[in-house]
């Protein structure tokens, strides 16, 4: 039996791609996934914003948020099918700590002396 995790991956596209080529690279990707046992996926386009600096010439990107779960099998087919498009210019895969999303730890109480 393997162990779930949680992942979010960022991925930027060529901002000069149009809507319909990019919802085909969400779908692509969002496929890949699928295939390789991915479940609960969550895919978030944020459109087109300005990158914090130039990436192989261009200025501006398309932001995809995508957040899944997995036993980590699936990170290295999607990220190589990513290396190798011309149309992600960069991304990023994060594994999720359980520990974040549960509720913080009360504060000690200071005690006066």
């Amino acid at each position: 039996m393997s162990l779930s995790r949680n992942y979010e991956m960022m991925y930027v596209l060529r901002p000069d791609l149009s809507e319909e080529l990019v919802s085909a690279a969400v779908t692509k990707y969002q496929d890949l996934l699928t295939e390789n046992g991915a479940t609960n996926i969550e895919c978030d386009v944020w459109g087109r914003r300005r990158l914090a600096y130039p990436i192989k010439k261009f200025n501006d990107g398309i932001y995809v948020l995508v957040h899944y779960s997995g036993d980590g099998k699936q990170i290295a087919p999607v990220e190589r099918m990513m290396r190798l498009s011309e149309d992600v210019i960069r991304f990023l895969t994060l594994k999720l700590d359980i520990k974040a999303t549960a509720e913080p730890e009360p504060e000690p109480e200071a005690v006066e002396a």
